[in-house]
């Protein structure tokens, strides 16, 4: 019995230089990585030269393992190949080929592999793990084609980002979607680090590293104490003085620069409204009742100083925002796969909610659209 190949191909609206430099930038592999795949990046050399390493952790049936590729074949705009030097596979190597096409590139994945125990494995364990590679490749190329697609829209040139809750949900995601397509993202970190990357602030006391700050082109600020937790006074305090103190630390640093930023992106909630029951809302529509509207109206009115310095200040009001990786999905998919799953509540309420690449597309239209401002709701095209 041969050893499998899995190939797949396709089109994309950009140059093969450009389809390879997505590639070759910081963040490619994080966008890549389905977020049904427990994946990470233990340590890895720059670039796709010939001889840089990446060493990954995986998880297969739970175990942990380690997977060690290192890039061979190196043709600069054309061409790059992973190949396995230790990991789950018996042989691994993956080629990656960027093609002139006529309304663009085609990219062509080509990967020769084969499985431990040879044809017991294959026997095994075969057309699992073709399907496995069907589902990946899919995968890959929709996120490719989709932020080749939105990047090229926007045409806003290279930004300088700095974003706070760069490890949350959406910061993990937006960190790479933003580095793929030629951005500059510093981090805003609160504890000790010297990666030149980050800048140091404390927004528990209001201090933020205003002069890392200098030459940003915009502030995305997405940090905040999350809402998932048990309710209690002490915890109601937390949840609203970590996103009024943080953000009003932000924007009182971004007033007092010679150049602030262009624009401040600002996570806010669909909790600005309330309980609206069946009623459609728009961004026009006065804040509700309880106690998500009192922190949502707080948290938006803290960024304040920033607007009236003439900096652009965008809300951004999510709904849950849906991913396997965190949040409410990745609490609910283990009591729905047990069978234990049910209505929450009453089953009767509407639940807003936007899938995590779309709440990092909303992101990034805030940024490159120069005549959008203030509140905007960030939810799926359906109620549920």
């Amino acid at each position: 019995m041969s050893d499998p190949i899995f190939e797949r191909s396709v089109q994309v609206p950009v140059s093969p230089a450009a389809l390879y430099a997505w590639h070759a930038r910081p963040g490619a592999f994080e966008r890549l990585n389905p977020p049904w795949e427990d994946v990470a990046v233990v340590e890895r050399d720059p670039g796709l030269a010939d001889g840089a390493a990446v060493h990954l952790r995986v998880k297969a049936g739970g175990l942990p393992l380690s997977w060690h590729l290192v890039h061979r074949d190196h043709v600069p705009g054309e061409q790059f190949v992973d190949e396995q030097v230790r990991g789950p596979f018996a042989r691994w190597r993956h080629t990656h080929q960027m093609r002139a096409a006529p309304a663009g590139a085609t990219l062509v994945d080509h990967v020769d592999y084969a499985l431990p125990l040879g044809a017991l494995g294959q026997a095994l364990a075969g057309r699992f793990v073709a399907a496995k590679l069907d589902a990946l490749f899919r995968y890959r190329h929709r996120v490719m084609t989709d932020d080749l697609a939105q990047h090229a829209r926007a045409a806003e040139g290279p930004l300088s980002v700095a974003v706070s809750g760069a490890s949350g949900l959406l910061g993990s995601a937006l960190q790479p979607f933003l580095t793929t397509g030629g951005h500059a993202v510093r981090r805003l970190v609160r504890g000790a680090s010297d990666a030149p990357d980050a800048i140091r602030w404390r927004p528990d006391e209001g201090v933020i590293d205003a002069a890392a700050l200098e030459g940003v082109d915009a502030v995305v600020h997405l940090a905040g104490e999350s809402i998932a937790q048990r309710w209690t006074e002490a915890r109601k305090r937390r949840i609203l003085d970590s996103r009024v103190r943080g953000t009003a630390t932000v924007a009182r640093a971004l007033a007092a620069m010679q150049r602030p930023p262009r624009v401040l992106v600002c996570a806010s909630a669909v909790g600005f409204y309330g309980d609206t029951g069946d009623r459609e809302v728009d961004e026009t529509a006065e804040r509700g009742r309880g106690f998500l509207a009192d922190v949502c109206e707080a948290w938006e009115a803290a960024a304040d100083p920033a607007r009236d310095a003439g900096v652009r200040v965008v809300h951004l009001r999510f709904g849950v925002v849906l991913s396997p990786k965190g949040g409410a999905l990745a609490k609910l998919l283990p009591i729905f796969k047990m069978g234990l799953g049910g209505p929450v509540g009453g089953g009767e309420q509407f639940f807003p909610w936007v899938a995590l690449d779309d709440a990092v597309g909303a992101v990034h239209h805030a940024l490159a659209t120069p005549d959008l401002e203030g509140p905007v709701n960030v939810v799926g095209p359906e109620q549920v």
